[in-house]
């Protein structure tokens, strides 16, 4: 089972723009969700993105984020 912190940062990958590796997110504090700021924090701990409030996916994370991705589509699929 996925722990609430998984689904956050599946979640926060799968808004990154893979057809554009030049754009990346900013997180706000100011403006998203506490979950979403810390799930940002972690991903950037464990080598996924490039700042701690966002930033650019690192090569792991554009692997991630296709991966992510790629099973939302298959499960959101008719």
């Amino acid at each position: 089972m996925l722990t609430p912190d998984e689904i956050a940062e599946i979640n926060l990958l799968s808004q990154f723009n893979l057809a554009n590796s030049l754009e990346g997110l900013k997180v706000h504090s100011h403006d998203a969700s506490e979950q979403t700021v810390t799930a940002a924090a972690r991903l950037h701990d464990k080598g996924l993105i490039t700042q701690r409030d966002g930033g650019f996916l690192t090569s792991l994370g554009l692997d991630a984020a296709e991966h992510s991705q790629s099973l939302l589509t298959i499960l959101r699929s008719r």
